[in-house]
């Protein structure tokens, strides 16, 4: 089993997760809830099946806004930088340069329109039903439910409109008079990143992270579970369903079949990748 991550001490993480607490406050539901408990969702293979920033490369792709070649370079560095969890620079660094490839230069306001489209078309289908289940049961109880993802917080904000859920917490991307700069405010919303914007959000919101709930796939995203108390791993990587089942807690699986290859690597980026074959293929067959 992998070791525990460790927090970067160069202040980003505090710095990536405070952008993103900042960013999700202005597009929250305004509407008060009652108690100091919430629940925070991953989104790529917790919420729904595969990892929701390749589907809109693939929707870019459709729409000739985003190249096969760059496609499967995008591919290449998620790939890479999901199985081996690593929190070196040079993997962080790739990640963060092939998110930026889809917005530097684009006009915000057209990002998300597009962002609207492509959910509707590619991944609204692909969310869990016992993930939808889960965060009916929160709403329910009248709970806040905010997703945490380093998916775009643009992407996540129209998940998150779509689900009726409270809030998301993402990737922000810098903009400067409504177009994207290519820079990232802070790094991506991964690991230790994603702790420091519950934290935050956790202050901003008045919530008592010892009564709130969390729900993710990755051993990654340890530093978030461990935070809260109430942790729950959903369609585990083999790391965290060791460490869940080690400490007694949930563990959801939606997956029907699960088909785990001993390095690790997520079936559902197996199918992501076919689908970016696939993609390419097709727009060879164009006239």
């Amino acid at each position: 089993m992998r070791g525990h991550l460790q927090r970067r001490d160069d202040g980003r993480a505090a710095l990536t997760g405070e952008a993103a607490a900042a960013a999700a406050e202005r597009r929250a539901d305004p509407s008060p809830a009652p108690g100091p408990s919430a629940a925070f969702f991953d989104v790529d293979n917790t919420l729904m099946r595969g990892a929701s920033i390749y589907h809109f490369a693939r929707g870019l792709a459709a729409r000739d806004l985003f190249t096969t070649r760059d496609l499967a370079r995008f591919a290449w560095a998620q790939l890479v930088f999901r199985v081996t969890g690593s929190e070196q620079p040079e993997h962080i660094n790739a990640a963060r340069e092939s998110a930026l490839a889809f917005v530097a230069g684009h006009n915000v306001a057209e990002l998300i329109s597009l962002c609207e489209e492509i959910y509707d078309e590619t991944m609204a289908d692909r969310i869990w039903e016992g993930a939808r289940t889960l965060v009916n049961r929160h709403l329910t109880a009248g709970q806040r439910v905010w997703l945490v993802t380093a998916t775009p917080v643009e992407l996540a904000d129209i998940i998150k409109r779509r689900l009726g859920l409270t809030g998301a917490l993402g990737t922000v991307a810098e903009s400067v008079e409504g177009v994207y700069t290519g820079r990232l405010v802070g790094d991506l919303l991964h690991g230790p990143a994603k702790a420091e914007a519950v934290r935050a959000l956790a202050d901003r919101e008045g919530l008592d992270l010892s009564v709130c709930t969390a729900y993710s796939d990755s051993y990654n995203d340890l530093p978030l579970l461990s935070i809260v108390g109430h942790p729950n791993a959903v369609n585990p990587d083999d790391d965290l369903h060791a460490y869940a089942e080690t400490h007694g807690w949930p563990v959801h699986e939606f997956r029907r079949h699960r088909r785990t290859l001993r390095v690790g690597l997520p079936a559902a980026l197996l199918g992501a990748l076919a689908g970016g074959v696939a993609v390419g293929m097709a727009r060879r067959r164009r006239p």
